[in-house]
């Protein structure tokens, strides 16, 4: 091919090239395909992010239950969970009627929630009931394994893990107390409810303490709010010299009865939370329910950046805390030994 011949070819493709763009056809085809291009990318860059949805189940009124949920929500907050902005909290609460919690418990599900969250037992043995897929997370149980919600707590096994409040060694510890604050004591009504898996053990390790201390324990069963009164009437009838409450579904919303309850019997009483304390009563020795709260958020994080329930331990509690109310004691005419108010996490004045 000659020097002329190749100029003429490439002068003909560059013509022929310069005639495409000049087109208006083409034009048009190459702007479209550009635009396309465009607007692909500009939707795959606005793709809206899934924000996280968790479910909440609990018995009791929500506001009943605030100083838990506030920890709850800190701990949250902590792991950099914004409510309403990069996480999505539906709230259900059966206000005290537990017999509403499978029917709150399945709507959760349905709703598709990414995590359920139950507030103790009674929630999580709704939550279990309800879904065998979607990720729980119980706040506390006072004895997962022993009630069969989780196979171990080392390895939960299924779609559960959290939290447990079991501490049985602490009923002991609470009639030391007791026995302190009234060195006379020689009888002790316990209430508690035998549908509540952690009462056994702590039951148990009242009698091993009581033998020690001799002093004598006379167990009232309280399924019902109706059991709660006879209750105290029986106590008071066998001259019990005080109350221990353990936990259990049917007492926690009744608290404020329970207290007045105690006051009016001038019994002292020893409960296992904190918040009886603030509702009047006179002292409190356990686990320190809102750290549990605080860390049941880690969980969540845990699962929603792709953990396994079945691989994640149950933790159990770290921290405990004793109150005492110096108002309910002067209301019965008790004096708390010094040594006993030096222990104290916490003075109610």
């Amino acid at each position: 091919m000659n020097a002329v011949s190749s100029k003429k070819m490439s002068g003909s493709v560059s013509d022929n090239r310069k005639s495409a763009l000049q087109n208006p056809k083409w034009v048009g085809v190459v702007a479209i395909g550009v635009a396309f291009t465009m607007a692909g990318a500009v939707a795959q860059a606005q793709q809206p992010t899934k924000v996280p949805r968790i479910g909440y189940l609990a018995v009791n009124s929500l506001s009943d239950n605030a100083a838990r949920i506030d920890a709850f929500r800190q701990g949250l907050r902590e792991l950099g969970y914004v409510e309403g902005k990069n996480i999505i909290i539906e709230w259900r609460s059966a206000e005290g009627k537990p017999d509403r919690l499978p029917a709150l418990a399945a709507e959760l599900v349905s709703l598709q929630v990414d995590v359920l969250v139950s507030y103790g037992p009674t929630p999580t043995r709704a939550a279990k009931k309800a879904t065998t897929k979607v990720p729980i997370v119980m706040s506390f149980d006072g004895d997962p394994v022993g009630s069969g919600v989780v196979a171990s707590l080392a390895r939960p096994g299924g779609n559960i893990t959290g939290l447990s409040s079991l501490a049985p060694e602490i009923s002991g510890k609470q009639l030391e107390l007791l026995k302190e604050i009234v060195p006379t004591l020689s009888r002790v009504a316990v209430l508690g409810n035998s549908t509540e898996p952690g009462n056994a053990p702590a039951l148990k390790e009242l009698e091993l303490a009581g033998g020690a201390l001799k002093v004598q324990i006379q167990y009232l069963d309280v399924l019902r709010a109706k059991d709660i009164e006879p209750s105290f009437q029986s106590a008071t009838k066998q001259r019990a010299g005080a109350v221990i409450v353990l936990a259990g579904p049917v007492m926690s919303p009744h608290r404020t009865e329970v207290v007045n309850l105690t006051a009016k019997n001038r019994l002292p009483a020893m409960y296992y939370r904190s918040d009886y304390v603030e509702a009047g009563g006179l002292m409190s020795y356990g686990t320190n329910f809102p750290d549990l709260f605080r860390r049941a958020a880690t969980f969540v994080d845990k699962i929603l950046k792709g953990a396994k329930p079945a691989d994640l331990p149950v933790e159990q509690p770290k921290k405990f805390e004793f109150i005492i109310n110096l108002k309910a004691a002067k209301q019965i005419g008790l004096t708390i030994p010094p040594n006993v108010l030096a222990r104290a996490d916490k003075v109610i004045k």
